[in-house]
């Protein structure tokens, strides 16, 4: 059958409007459906920061040294040659543990001396006893004067006195010989020795430096300024250097009245509580301490926001985990943290990451929380 020009493009036409009519009615269709199907809002992940009270508003940190809250320097009362010290560096000691010895030759030739003449003198108060109960006897029959019954009785209380005297020479002699014998009068640590055996030492030369056991101190040299703007009893954290998990807090106990003349730096000693053992004599630590008062609460920079022409944050509601905008004055600018002065209270949640990207009222899930 033929089929005529006209009549195949009037057969091409309709063909194509009915393809156009089926892509309408699918076009229609999907609209429909989008319109009848809700979008579920978006949970954007943040980061963001809890907000805590400040203890101060300048942190300073120096570096000190343990030491044992008392220190002695035993020493002898005497002098002479040191023939013994039974104690080293790092050796513990026991109340009444012999540390050392010097020649006694001399006190126990004193000894043997007070001794003999205490034996003489004893004699010679004896034979006065004897002649003071005859002359009495014989004062009382009328034998003899009172004269010499009055002389007798002279030479008895001398007698005496001689005794007295002896036994006292005595009593010294024998405390000089003690003296001669160094004894630990506490429990602790020998952190030094002055003296080797062999050596002729006086009385009074250091032998041995004892760090009593019962506490520590972290000494620290201290400029005036932060000694001027420290706080009255202030609380200070101590750290070992060399591993900063070990701390212990401490309280200031002693500060010395005059400067060092070289450093110009004043020595404080502060009470460790409770110290941990590796916090050992001789270690090096770090103490922190806060000055001043709080000048404001440090968010990071990436935090700020702004809102109306000011600087502004995203709170989170913790509770229906949505974010809002809310206007802070900002104290001071820094490159990586800014100081807000007011606007925010402790325990607010701060969005610190992806604030450009947030709505108010948005729902949030919260990658970290840091405090």
């Amino acid at each position: 059958m033929l089929i005529t020009r006209a009549e195949s493009t009037r057969r091409a036409a309709g063909a194509g409007a009915g393809v156009l009519a089926v892509s309408a009615a699918l076009g229609l269709l999907v609209a429909c459906s989008a319109e009848q199907v809700p979008v579920a809002p978006e949970i954007r992940p943040v980061r963001t920061v809890m907000i805590e009270k400040q203890a101060g508003g300048e942190t300073v940190t120096l570096t000190g040294t343990v030491y044992a809250l008392e220190e002695v320097n035993l020493a002898f009362r005497t002098g002479g040659r040191m023939i013994e010290r039974n104690v080293n560096v790092g050796d513990r000691v026991k109340p009444g543990q012999l540390i050392a010895r010097v020649e006694a030759v001399t006190q126990q030739n004193a000894v043997q001396s007070a001794r003999a003449n205490l034996s003489g003198a004893m004699g010679q108060l004896t034979e006065a006893r004897n002649n003071f109960d005859r002359q009495q006897r014989m004062l009382a029959e009328g034998v003899v004067s009172r004269a010499v019954f009055d002389r007798a009785v002279q030479t008895r209380q001398t007698a005496q006195a001689q005794v007295d005297v002896a036994q006292a020479q005595l009593s010294t002699a024998r405390d000089q010989l003690t003296y001669t014998e160094l004894f630990a009068d506490s429990e602790g640590v020998v952190t030094a020795r002055g003296a080797e055996p062999g050596e002729v030492v006086s009385a009074g030369r250091m032998i041995v430096t004892v760090a009593r056991q019962g506490g520590r101190d972290a000494v620290f040299n201290v400029p005036a300024r932060v000694i001027e703007k420290a706080p009255v009893d202030p609380e200070v954290s101590v750290a070992l250097t060399t591993n900063p998990s070990v701390q212990a807090k401490g309280r200031v106990r002693e500060v010395s009245p005059q400067a060092d003349p070289v450093t110009r730096t004043f020595e404080v000693r502060v009470g460790l509580i409770d110290p941990p053992e590796a916090m050992r004599l001789g270690s090096t630590v770090s103490g922190t301490l806060h000055l001043g008062e709080v000048e404001g609460i440090h968010i990071p920079a990436s935090a700020l926001t702004s809102t109306a022409g000011r600087p502004a944050v995203w709170i989170v509601d913790t509770e229906s985990s949505t974010v809002s905008l809310r206007n802070v004055d900002v104290l001071r600018f820094g490159v990586s943290e800014v100081v807000v002065s007011q606007g925010l209270e402790p325990d607010d949640v701060v969005v610190t990451a992806g604030v450009q990207a947030l709505s108010p009222g948005q729902k949030v899930r919260l990658l970290q929380t840091t405090p």
